[in-house]
């Protein structure tokens, strides 16, 4: 399937959406994604994931190198997590570094 993303920053939150599969294959296109947003200045990252369908290893460094690129002052929150990419995360963690709202939970 692939990966897609866009990047969107205003009023200090800087917002991810992803679609897709994110693999060995695309994680640099979302560390990219990261890059840009860190250039915001951001006081928040929101990555919406409601059309993320799968997450790899190398998904998963890419949400290290954002919590690490964007420094512990801001807020990482993913939304729409489905619970396939959510189960991924928590066997990590990493869900105790980010804020995470799976699919149909509150933002």
């Amino acid at each position: 399937m692939g990966f897609h993303g866009r990047m969107h920053a205003e009023n200090g939150v800087a917002t991810i959406r992803l679609a897709g599969e994110v693999d060995s294959r695309s994680a640099h296109r979302l560390n990219e994604l990261i890059v840009a947003a860190v250039k915001r200045m951001p006081q928040r990252l929101v990555l919406l994931a409601e059309e993320l369908t799968y997450l790899s290893s190398a998904g998963l460094r890419s949400l290290v190198f954002a919590h690490q690129k964007m420094g512990r002052g801001v807020e990482i929150v993913l939304v729409g997590v489905q619970p396939d990419v959510a189960e991924t995360i928590r066997l990590t963690g990493f869900d105790r570094s980010i804020v995470m709202h799976e699919a149909g939970g509150q933002p």
